[in-house]
């Protein structure tokens, strides 16, 4: 293995120090009424659906919540990360629209 594979950076050690010190969060559980809404599917997976469709995921890794676009889980695509669940599922409905 090469010394830069084994070192990591001192930008990629403050990085993760940083987001090691965040608290987890969850979100507020979704209003029965709403035209969007989510459900936790396993310990740190979301799927979002809107009506009967699924528009895709958001798994929470740490403080970060990453929104992946796609019905089905396995073959979801990363769409964005961000640091504010709301952002994460209005990035799945606007990728719905288009």
């Amino acid at each position: 293995m090469s010394p830069i594979a084994r070192k990591p950076s001192a930008l990629r050690l403050a990085t993760s120090d940083a987001l090691r010190q965040l608290p987890t969060r969850r979100p507020e559980p979704a209003r029965t009424d709403a035209a969007v809404c989510w459900e936790l599917v396993d310990v740190d997976r979301y799927e979002v659906r809107e009506g009967q469709v699924v528009l895709g995921y958001i798994d929470v890794v740490g403080a970060v919540y990453v929104a992946l676009g796609g019905p089905w889980y396995s073959a979801s695509v990363e769409l964005r990360q961000t640091l504010r669940f709301e952002d994460a599922v209005q990035t799945l409905r606007s990728t719905r629209r288009h």
